[in-house]
């Protein structure tokens, strides 16, 4: 285990709305703010995302499972922000739920809003973390400085 100490500083309310790009606004929204490190959590609609719902094999590095949601679907999700060569990585991981069922996964793209979004960002400082590309492991890894 690897650790630093920090501080929460600005914390950031923010709502999407229907139609909108989630993971790219929020993406937006760290840059124009100058946020450095986030951890966030989500709570509303989404009408589609493509998401990774594990490794196929537990083997390093790990091959992802991909799956489209097509469905609207509730989301309630928790996520961390670091930047790597001055662009945010988003790490968000997410419950989704539709008509009853329900899935977990990793969201990564193509995320659209439905009806409404409501976004809590908290900043992070003093942590001087990064999230750059781990090539023997095969993801984004988080990084302290």
């Amino acid at each position: 285990m690897e650790y630093r100490t920090g501080t929460v500083g600005r914390v950031i309310a923010a709502r999407f709305d229907d139609g909108e790009d989630f993971l790219g606004g929020l993406r937006k929204l760290v840059l124009r703010e100058q946020i450095a490190s986030g951890w966030f959590q989500i709570i509303g609609a989404l009408g589609r995302a493509g998401v990774v719902t594990g490794p196929k094999e537990p083997v390093v590095p790990p091959e992802p499972i991909w799956r489209e949601v097509e469905a609207v679907c509730e989301v309630i999700g928790t996520g961390s922000i670091h930047l790597d060569n001055g662009e945010p990585k988003i790490h968000l991981h997410a419950a989704l739920g539709d008509h009853g069922e329900t899935l977990t996964a990793c969201v990564r793209r193509d995320s659209r809003v439905y009806l409404t979004l409501e976004v809590l960002l908290f900043e992070l400082n003093g942590l001087e973390a990064s999230r750059p590309w781990d090539e023997q492991g095969g993801f984004s890894k988080l990084r302290f400085a």
